[in-house]
């Protein structure tokens, strides 16, 4: 625990604007409250009476290069950092402007504050909050140490509370940043409820702070949040402790939630007396008291409240003559459109592109795939030092595949490092360090092993979207998958359209050395996420080997390729399936695509060889209900139904899990002979 000092009490406190941002955030909780949702303009409140005064002494101790990400009872704090009341309340109203032209909740909200602190944007999730903000504080000591940019006193924030403190994405980011020592502050607003359910069930002891009293690495401030004179001294001191320390605190202040958890919540679950006692520990009229020494008194606090009244009408008023947006535009800004983001990314922090062809140009022996895409990683990691690699085993392993294997002794701990074992963290910190202008590269070491990180990768991907292109994180998510050898139901999956399914995520599923080059080195140059599936079974593979196509080849998302062509029938897959599609057309004239990346797909070289073929057979490793091939064939179904000569047919896995032994993978898997057999049935169909 830090040492305290309950006399010391800091003059150097704008006590008028803390009282002003309180009074204005009181305000608008009232307005929303009493006018708002009863006339069902806001339909999501979460009322932050209780929370107010200790979150706006910590906005105001923020400054540029800091960030801070919080969840839905964070408004206050925008308060501090400046946000404009008229984008509050709007958003909260699904008005046009605001934080997402109306895409998304009002309380879902993100403030890109160029010259002061930014408000990353936060997330509906609980907890999915922690990770993206310990990925800006590793940024920060990335900045400083690799890039020697400043400032070198910036921190990362992130607020919870004490709820989130149970979730994974709480005890990675402790993990992260203390094993690390990042300039990460860890503000819990301790109010002892996770909407009903009492901190009992959610922390032993009710006390997160006494309960790592111990971490290691770990500073803990602790105490009332309630009382001006307390929350403000610990507010300080917690901050000035990371920014000269460099190093990562605990923040928890007990608050009281005076309303319900959300406006629909009647806290039924509370006592009278609780309830009582609660609003008897309101921090406002204690505020209000310890004013009255700063030579605010009951005239100025009124004529306070006044101004306040009458800023937060006005911003309604603006608020509601901005009307909705228009519907049509509502599928804009999923993907980079040529407008560029405000925060986030490599383009906006100053990087250009080296120029590049998409043609090949074949030169040396053939290379297998894990050293084309080595050479990759090291070619963008010695060009741009913004690029990093990071995961579990990329280091001195140099990853369980070897994909990553010399890069750490080339460039460093700082560029190519290794993670705590936890998926969300890696993901996670990747999302908070794009939003810093780097370009991270996170390694999931197997398909399967991405499901704790689904949450991070849905809210990075629709991150452009729902902030209506105020944030992006641009990264190349890299993961293995697959069958290799033998198969199992851990280490061989391969379900590619689960992230065809996350809007805002390219998918790129390279069959080959060269088309594995081209489109790697697009995604680290580009301006989205990018998940670029390895599949296990490619990487060394004979088939799978071309020779290096050039330093400056770069393949276009979005454009398949024919590896063979004809007019019987036309053959459309991707990843390891393709040699095997080669092998069963021998004898056969069929255009054989190979799609090369599933979002987006090239719809139009699909259709145009079906419509001359008049017959086509879809062919994937993956499951076949709801696979990505279901997808093809409901396009085919109605663009070119009319051209078919033939149905539209599927060879696919069962619907089960890769079998371990060898011969049952091997029936299950889509074999040459499975394949052929369905051609010879459609062409003579």
């Amino acid at each position: 625990m830090a040492d305290r000092d309950p006399g010391k009490v800091s003059a150097d406190v704008n006590w008028r604007e803390v009282a002003r941002l309180v009074l204005t955030s009181r305000e608008m909780d009232r307005l929303e409250e009493q006018e708002l949702v009863p006339a069902k303009k806001v339909l999501y409140q979460f009322s932050a009476r209780g929370h107010d005064m200790a979150q706006v002494l910590l906005g105001l101790q923020l400054k540029d290069g800091d960030a801070a990400c919080g969840y839905y009872r964070s408004r206050p704090l925008l308060l501090a950092l400046g946000v404009p009341l008229a984008d509050a309340l709007g958003s909260g109203m699904g008005l046009a402007g605001g934080y997402s032209d109306g895409r998304d909740i009002g309380v879902v909200f993100n403030y890109p504050n160029l010259g002061g602190a930014h408000a990353l944007p936060m997330s509906g999730g609980v907890g999915a909050q922690y990770t993206p903000a310990t990925g800006w504080a590793q940024a920060i000591d990335y900045k400083t140490k690799v890039l020697n940019e400043g400032p070198d006193d910036a921190i990362a924030l992130v607020l919870g509370g004490d709820a989130s403190c149970a979730t994974g994405g709480f005890w990675s980011a402790l993990t992260i940043a203390t094993t690390q020592q990042l300039p990460l502050l860890i503000y819990v607003e301790d109010n002892g409820y996770g909407i009903s359910v009492p901190s009992e069930y959610q922390t032993p002891g009710k006390d997160i702070a006494a309960n790592l009293a111990s971490f290691s690495g770990l500073t803990i401030f602790n105490g009332d949040g309630t009382d001006p004179i307390e929350a403000e001294r610990l507010v300080r001191e917690a901050v000035r402790h990371v920014r000269t320390k460099r190093a990562p605190v605990m923040l928890r202040l007990t608050v009281p939630r005076l309303e319900g958890h959300s406006f629909q919540d009647t806290q039924s679950y509370k006592s009278e007396a609780e309830i009582e006692a609660e609003w008897a520990r309101d921090p406002l009229p204690r505020l209000k008291a310890h004013c009255s020494s700063f030579q605010i008194g009951d005239d100025d606090w009124e004529r306070i409240e006044s101004e306040v009244a009458w800023e937060v009408g006005a911003a309604r008023a603006d608020a509601e003559s901005r009307g909705i947006s228009k519907p049509e535009v509502v599928t804009d800004h999923v993907f980079f459109d040529g407008e560029m983001q405000q925060v986030g990314g490599l383009w906006n922090a100053g990087y250009k592109a080296p120029p590049s062809t998409d043609e090949p140009k074949p030169e040396g022996q053939r290379i297998n795939m894990v050293t084309a895409i080595r050479r990759v990683l090291d070619q963008e990691l010695s060009t741009n030092p913004r690029v990093c690699v990071f995961g579990e085993d990329v280091g001195p392993k140099g990853g369980v595949h070897a994909v990553t294997l010399g890069l750490q002794e080339k460039f460093g701990r700082d560029r190519v490092f290794d993670t705590s074992l936890n998926e969300e963290g890696i993901v996670g910190r990747a999302v908070g360090m794009a939003l810093a202008g780097l370009m991270p590269v996170p390694e999931i070491q197997f398909r399967k092993y991405a499901e704790p990180a689904t949450e991070q990768i849905n809210d990075c991907g629709t991150m452009r979207w729902r902030t209506h292109n105020r944030y992006a994180a641009p990264m190349v998510l890299r993961v293995p998958g697959g069958f290799f050898k033998c198969g199992d139901p851990w280490h061989s999956q391969t379900n590619e359209v689960q992230f065809v399914h996350n809007p805002g995520w390219k998918v790129a599923v390279p069959s080959n050395a060269e088309d594995a080059v081209g489109l790697l080195r697009g995604s680290l140059r580009g301006n989205d996420p990018v998940l670029f599936f390895e599949h296990r079974a490619m990487l060394d593979d004979s088939w799978a080997r071309r020779p290096w196509p050039g330093d400056d080849y770069v393949l276009p998302f979005g454009r398949a390729k024919k590896t063979r062509e004809g007019d019987r029938i036309t053959i459309v897959t991707w990843g390891a399936m393709v040699p095997r599609c080669e092998a069963a057309a021998d004898g056969n004239s069929a255009d054989v695509i190979d799609l090369r990346t599933l979002m987006p797909w090239d719809r139009e070289m699909v259709l145009e060889s079906i419509r001359r073929t008049r017959r086509c057979l879809i062919v994937h490793e993956d499951l076949r209900t709801g696979g990505f091939g279901a997808e093809i064939a409901a396009v085919v179904a109605d663009e070119a139904f009319l051209d078919l000569d033939a149905p539209v047919a599927r060879v696919t896995m069962p619907d089960i899990p890769s079998p371990h032994h060898p011969k049952l993978m091997e029936w299950a898997l889509p074999t040459v002979e499975r394949i052929r057999s369905e051609i010879d049935r459609l062409v003579g169909f």
